[in-house]
């Protein structure tokens, strides 16, 4: 993922997707379950699966519905 410093971010917003280039300003957001979490996130998104709220919880991050 080309996440600039993706090593020290606590919190995924859409700004940071849109600054990574990875979304437009306009796109709306869904974050999906595939693949694992090192660490504590508070991430931020339009719609999550149910894998990913899971994935996220059981590292005591934050799901934030917007």
């Amino acid at each position: 993922m080309p996440l600039p410093e993706k090593s020290n971010l606590n919190k995924i917003d859409i700004q940071v997707l849109i600054n990574a280039g990875l979304v437009s300003k306009n796109a709306q957001v869904k974050i999906l379950g595939k693949g694992t979490l090192e660490k504590k996130l508070e991430v931020h998104a339009h719609a999550f699966s149910k894998s990913a709220v899971a994935a996220i919880e059981a590292k005591n991050g934050t799901v934030v519905k917007l």
